[in-house]
């Protein structure tokens, strides 16, 4: 009893020394290595003259040789790294470094004794010192990684994916850092398997479950900072086999401009799991509306109205101005406007407004005294159960404000009219699908008459991170412990990623006649269960299920909501021909004449004016003949108005032929 007392206590005792010196700050780690290496290397120095002059050996009379020795060793060792790397991770690299300082060091003692001659030191006792130095400096290294070894860890193991110079340097990084401790490397170049970098032993990616298993690491660092989009997305693939959480050194751009360092560790950015590379822009067509001209972005703050202010911004138009509702919005994208100006030599000038889009009279003086060139109408209502509930307002922001602008637009000789479509607005099953179907519509009808402005529209699906989107949603479920929540197993929705659209945006504007509807390349549909059950393991969590009753995230599936569709189309028809760029179709889809427009527009100012609720939405489905929807009318205030029921909808009030063109 008492001997099991006496080894707790020594082992409390090492474990508490050991503690201290792994938390002793780096400088005071460093400046103990060279005051130990000082009296080490002057000790070897010390004993080779012992070994080679013996009695004759008079140390007060080396002391120039043996200061200049020491001192050449301390300085290469230096240099060599050997001060920057943390010993308890060191490997091979060790040895070479050793090896490397002490042949310097014992080439400086050969040369010390032939400038001083005097004191009778052959040359001979370089050989002597240079083993003594390498014993002293390998077998100190040696004893300290041993005693330090056996210290059990709290630090998290990693595998860095790729051994190239940013895996090596990242290795460097964490190992100097210590927050994480690097066990292996992976690497698909069949070359490096079996080598070890930084002391790190590089293996194939197929062994990589075995390396979890024997190494208990939980976490895979990216170290593929020039990679393509498809080939992260085919790592990624591959890693969401296992349950283990993913994150990334930043791009190689931004560790070239400066604006990251390689050992910034982030989440893996979903639009490396979803993305693709993006198609190099046509500068002709970016350049077209935009520089040297007055541009205007209504819904400024809104995620895809801040990306294509950042962008335009970049392409030094002669005046930005943003229009956005939200007073905090516009401030946040003002001053990310404002940082990216300091960086550049002459800057436009950037003119922030708070208003609304369907103020008719606003949107006029706005574009008359910026003299307004090139309009991009990205403010809308767009999520789908909250534009369900609120009718009026989707139908006011939608509609009105598309009409209004519009209308502002022409009237002030604006050159280009570019709306922000979606894919919800074809075959709509929802209140925000019609709307934005109408204010196509209203574009499509007015292209009729004789003006200068050319109007056009854009349509494409999903963009990831949105506010809207649910990649953040997951995100935060994952981290809160879970559920996550699916609405279907069967949905699907087609991505791209925000600064891809805005880019098509721009260059689609730019090939506009006159009431054009382009299409973007959205690629492949994703199934979000998928997408769920991806991001799950990516985060280092696995899913429960049937199969694994002990998993960390439960999938739960909750219905679709009010209007939600399962699949989202991008055409009305099959009239579709390519256009300039390869991600950009041109539609031809049939429209309403403006003089039917112009009733459905008076029908629905009077709905609007009456919140009457079944007479608007009533309008929605005669204007846009596709809009079939299954619920009925669900805002929120009119279902909580006395005497109504949920799913109850007016009688038909609106009653004259639809006349297409």
């Amino acid at each position: 009893m008492h001997w099991n007392h006496v080894k707790n206590k020594q082992k409390s005792t090492l474990k508490s020394a050991q503690d201290f010196i792994v938390g002793l700050d780096r400088p005071i780690k460093t400046s103990i290595a060279v005051s130990a290496d000082l009296v080490g290397f002057g000790l070897s120095a010390v004993a080779a003259c012992w070994i080679v002059l013996g009695s004759a050996f008079d140390p007060r009379a080396a002391v120039p040789v043996i200061a200049v020795t020491t001192a050449v060793t301390l300085l290469t060792a230096t240099l060599r790294g050997l001060y920057r790397a943390v010993i308890r991770y060191m490997g091979i690299e060790l040895v070479v470094a050793a090896a490397v300082t002490v042949t310097i060091g014992a080439l400086a003692a050969a040369m010390a004794a032939l400038v001083f001659p005097s004191l009778a030191i052959p040359v001979r006792w370089a050989l002597a010192y240079a083993g003594f130095a390498f014993i002293y400096l390998g077998g100190s290294r040696y004893i300290t990684r041993v005693a330090l070894a056996s210290r059990p860890s709290t630090i998290d193991s990693v595998i860095i994916y790729g051994a190239g110079e940013a895996g090596a340097q990242l290795a460097i990084n964490l190992q100097s850092e210590g927050e994480f401790l690097p066990v292996a490397m992976l690497d698909d170049d069949p070359e490096l398997h079996g080598k070890r970098i930084k002391g790190l032993p590089v293996h194939a990616p197929r062994e990589l479950e075995y390396l979890v298993r024997e190494t208990g690491a939980r976490r895979v660092l990216l170290a593929i900072p020039n990679a393509s989009r498809r080939r992260r997305r085919q790592v990624l693939e591959r890693l969401t086999e296992f349950p283990l959480l993913v994150q990334t050194m930043p791009d190689v751009r931004d560790l070239v401009s400066g604006r990251a360092r390689v050992d910034d560790i982030r989440d893996v950015d979903v639009k490396d799991l979803l993305g693709r590379d993006p198609v190099p822009p046509n500068v002709q067509l970016l350049e077209s509306c935009i520089t040297g001209k007055n541009v205007l972005v209504t819904g400024a703050g809104g995620s895809i109205g801040a990306e294509l202010c950042r962008q335009i911004f970049r392409l030094r138009p002669a005046k930005l101005v943003l229009l956005e509702l939200s007073e905090t919005a516009l401030y946040r994208i003002e001053r990310r406007l404002r940082v990216q100006a300091a960086k550049m030599d002459e800057p436009c000038e950037v003119v922030p407004l708070l208003g609304s889009a369907h103020h008719r009279r606003r949107m006029f003086e706005i574009m008359r005294t910026f003299e307004i060139q090139s309009v991009y109408h990205a403010a809308a209502y767009k999520h789908v159960p909250i534009v369900e509930q609120n009718l009026f307002e989707g139908i006011h922001n939608n509609i009105f404000g598309t009409w209004f602008t519009m209308q502002a637009a022409i009237e002030a000789d604006v050159e280009s009219f570019v709306l922000i479509s979606t894919d919800k607005a074809v075959n709509p099953s929802s209140v925000m699908g019609a709307t934005k179907r109408f204010a196509e519509l209203i574009l499509q009808a007015h292209n009729d008459l004789d003006h200068a402005t050319r109007l056009c529209m854009v349509r494409f699906g999903n963009v990831l991170e949105s506010s809207g989107s649910v990649v953040p949603l997951f995100k935060e479920q994952i981290r809160s412990g879970g559920p996550v929540t699916v609405t279907h197993r069967d949905i699907v929705r087609y991505f791209m990623t925000i600064p891809e659209a805005a880019q098509l945006v721009i260059q689609a504007g730019a090939m506009a006649h006159g009431g054009d509807v382009f299409v973007l390349d959205m690629g492949k549909p994703v199934k979000i269960d998928d997408l769920a059950r991806r991001m799950v393991n990516l985060m280092g969590c696995t899913v429960r299920d049937e199969d694994n009753p002990e998993g960390d995230i439960e999938i739960r599936y909750i219905g679709l909501r009010p209007a939600e569709k399962l699949y989202e189309e991008l055409l009305i028809g099959s009239n579709v021909s390519g256009t300039e760029h390869p991600r950009i179709l041109r539609a031809d889809e049939e429209y309403l004449s403006l003089d039917v427009l112009s009733r459905y527009l008076q029908e629905l100012e009077a709905a609007s004016e009456a919140l009457d609720y079944g007479r608007a939405r009533d309008v929605l489905m005669h204007a846009v003949l596709e809009y079939t929807p299954e619920n009925g009318v669900d805002d929120l205030v009119w279902l909580n108005q006395p005497g109504t029921e949920r799913g109850v909808s007016s009688e038909r009030v609106v009653d004259f032929p639809r006349k297409p063109n």
